[in-house]
């Protein structure tokens, strides 16, 4: 019989990542200690009273029964009184808000919801694999809609609809962005819900690395009047109360988005866990101190990570939020890109970081870095980083490197 072609499935590249996992896996196979930069995945237990929820909800038999694929309501509502104190916004927790089982899945689901085969869909590029490929699983066509520092992504927006038949019926965005630890203010948000409104297109704003922030704390699209009218919004506790594991997210604002989220999700799902619905009402509900615990953490690994690796001669950008540096491929190896250096990086310094390709062609001159390894092993991984770009040099620039004198420390070397 031949090998069937699935139509779904033939729209989806070969994963990149791939490639890079497998290495790593039989890196570590063979015995290597491979320092794993590569997948966000937080390293960081979830907080105890969290968990001790979850083990008292457990012990309870009625919660072992289906739950409800919304949410449960003092789950939503926990989520509603989130968004009253972090940014000011009142949402109805009935109409306003579904639970999702991470953000992944609902920005996945909604796609499958509000997309018909051929609607046009203006997607940042890189970003997230989930933003473009939930909507291309649903049928889409994608309009990759190029997103850098120092380009204007509204004027290339207003470029990406001026030349898209049919119009594109939806935008999506991503601040704190994943991959490239990018930020935006209010006011760009009150263009972006001005340009959607005039153009009749949609917004799902992914804000899931929002409380993982080093400067001014993020704000949201619903902040802006008349957001609600245009936008739906997703949240995640995965990276805010490192719950990974839990899949447990939101999706809040326009009613419509909502209900239609709600509804597929019906003939899909039961919701999560009971018992993990109930420990992340207690997580939103309760003591936030671990919340800033977490961004200290990652605030001091970033410093470790960033200077590290620019006195080793690898200049990478500060990322003012997020769990992830943008880093540009450095210029001697620009050649191989992503990908090729990703792989020589894992082979030569034992460092494991993701190929910027993987979130898109635009991505392609930069890998990204995720600070999910402790201190001590970021400071091996930029200490094996140095002799590889040292190794690397030509000739005459190691022989000068080897005769300057050594750099005076610095005030964080000392500490």
């Amino acid at each position: 019989m031949r090998e069937p072609q699935f139509h779904r499935i033939r729209r989806l590249p070969p994963y990149v990542f791939g490639e890079v996992n497998a290495m790593k896996a039989a890196a570590r196979a063979a015995g290597r200690d491979i320092i794993d930069l590569g997948m966000g995945n937080p390293d960081q237990p979830t907080p105890q009273a969290i968990v001790d929820k979850l083990v008292e909800a457990v012990q309870n038999p009625r919660t072992h029964r289906y739950s409800t694929s919304k949410g449960i309501p003092g789950l939503r509502r926990a989520q509603a009184a989130y968004y009253e104190r972090r940014f000011g916004v009142r949402l109805d927790p009935e109409t306003e808000i579904v639970a999702t089982l991470g953000s992944k899945e609902g920005l996945a689901n909604l796609a499958q919801a509000i997309t018909a085969p051929g609607d046009v869909i203006l997607v940042p590029n890189p970003s997230y694999p989930i933003h473009p490929y939930g909507f291309i699983i649903a049928g889409a066509a994608i309009r990759h809609v190029p997103m850098a520092p120092g380009v204007d992504l509204l004027a290339e927006l207003a470029h990406a609809v001026q030349h898209s038949v049919p119009p594109p019926t939806a935008l999506v965005l991503n601040f704190p962005s994943n991959p490239t630890a990018q930020v935006v203010d209010l006011d760009f948000y009150r263009e972006a819900v001005a340009f959607a409104r005039k153009h009749e297109i949609f917004i799902l704003s992914d804000i899931a690395y929002a409380e993982i922030y080093f400067e001014a704390p993020p704000p949201s699209i619903l902040q802006i009047d008349g957001a609600k009218d245009v936008a739906v919004e997703f949240t995640s506790l995965s990276k805010t109360y490192s719950m990974p594991g839990w899949r447990m997210g939101f999706a809040a604002g326009n009613r419509q988005l909502i209900a239609a989220l709600a509804r597929i999700k019906s003939y899909l799902d039961y919701g999560a866990f009971t018992p993990i619905q109930v420990a992340a009402t207690a997580a939103l509900n309760g003591d936030q101190s671990c919340v800033e615990d977490m961004r200290t953490l990652y605030r001091e690994r970033r410093d470790a990570l960033i200077e590290g690796l620019n006195a080793a001669g690898w200049p990478v950008p500060s990322p003012p939020a997020t769990m992830f540096a943008w880093a540009p491929i450095p210029a001697p190896f620009q050649s191989l890109g992503s990908l090729g250096f990703a792989k020589l990086l894992m082979e030569e310094a034992n460092v494991a970081v993701s190929p910027g390709v993987g979130f898109g062609e635009y991505g392609d001159g930069h890998v990204r870095l995720a600070m999910v390894e402790n201190r001590h092993r970021i400071r091996q991984a930029v200490r094996n980083v140095k002799a590889f770009l040292q190794r690397h040099r030509p000739a005459p620039e190691r022989a000068k490197a080897d005769q300057a004198p050594p750099a005076p420390p610095s005030i964080a070397a000392v500490a």
